[in-house]
């Protein structure tokens, strides 16, 4: 498979704890880095004529993979990350990051998406996610998306077609690739946009335990309840479990304290589900996805 691309890197058994935020998983039969959506495209479309599995990443960053890798071909987007600025809107490809994409609006004066400078996500898992913080979410600012279909088109998809909740779009059910998307924004003061984000990252970093490698918050906040607040109350913040430490910071994070394992973070995430739901009738979902071979 090496040579089908002449510009496009893959690589053959990569283990993608390289990549991962959680600093675990196995390796990927085969890894792909396409620096252009064409490129991307081409990836996909090879995969599909000989049959291959395969599965589209971001910066992996809201992820946990198996120890046992990943079956087929795993492409990540983080090569494709051009950004560009039309009047009020801001247009940046999948791969681009969202702290990237929240510097370029700030320097055009736009606001809108402050609540977003310290996600570590990537623009094509934030709108696949619906991804939020300090009471902002991207459905707030999505324009419209550019998509790969499962059919192989592309096409553009509105607000109205996204079927935005909460961690959710309708992504999840189509299976289909964001490309790039579009933010409408509204114009601002760069200074005062500036240290909005600056009064956000100061927030993160004092509540956060970001000195780890961690997936961010783990579980979706269920109706009538925070989190964090049920796992202290049950008593489980603070416990290890093989490399995985429930954050002594913030109990909403799993964080890799010790050579962690995607078992060790399955394992503890399954302990905290049954611990909750056993005490107080709470039944934990997972935000963080959990991909690859059991």
């Amino acid at each position: 498979m090496k040579d089908i691309f002449d510009n496009t890197p893959i690589y053959k058994n990569e283990l993608l704890k390289k990549y991962t935020y959680t600093k675990t998983g196995g390796p990927a039969d085969y890894l792909a880095l396409p620096e252009t959506i064409e490129e991307l495209c081409d990836c996909i479309t090879y995969a599909k004529t000989k049959n291959i599995p395969y599965l589209v990443l971001g910066n992996a960053s809201n992820l946990i993979v198996r120890d046992q890798g990943v079956e087929g071909l795993v492409i990540l987007t983080t090569q494709q990350k051009q950004i560009h600025v039309k009047e009020t809107r801001i247009v940046a490809q999948a791969g681009a990051s969202l702290k990237a994409v929240c510097a370029r609006a700030c320097e055009y004066a736009l606001s809108g998406l402050e609540f977003a400078c310290g996600i570590p996500g990537s623009i094509g898992g934030a709108v696949y996610m619906n991804a939020g913080a300090y009471d902002g979410q991207i459905d707030e600012v999505f324009y419209s998306a550019t998509v790969l279909t499962e059919k192989g088109t592309i096409e553009t998809w509105t607000k109205e077609h996204m079927d935005f909740s909460y961690r959710h779009s309708i992504l999840q059910e189509r299976k289909a690739i964001v490309l790039e998307a579009e933010f409408q924004l509204t114009p601002g003061d760069s200074i005062k946009i500036q240290e909005k984000m600056d009064h956000l990252m100061e927030l993160r970093c004092s509540k956060q335990p970001l000195e780890y490698p961690s997936c961010g918050s783990v579980f979706k906040r269920p109706k009538g309840h925070y989190t964090g607040a049920l796992i202290q109350q049950a008593g489980l913040q603070g416990l290890k479990w093989g490399g995985a430490q429930i954050s002594e910071k913030h109990a909403g994070f799993i964080v890799n304290i010790d050579h962690a394992t995607g078992k060790d973070y399955e394992e503890l995430i399954a302990h905290i589900q049954k611990v909750i739901d056993q005490k107080f009738g709470v039944r934990l979902e997972p935000e963080v996805r959990i991909i690859g071979r059991k």
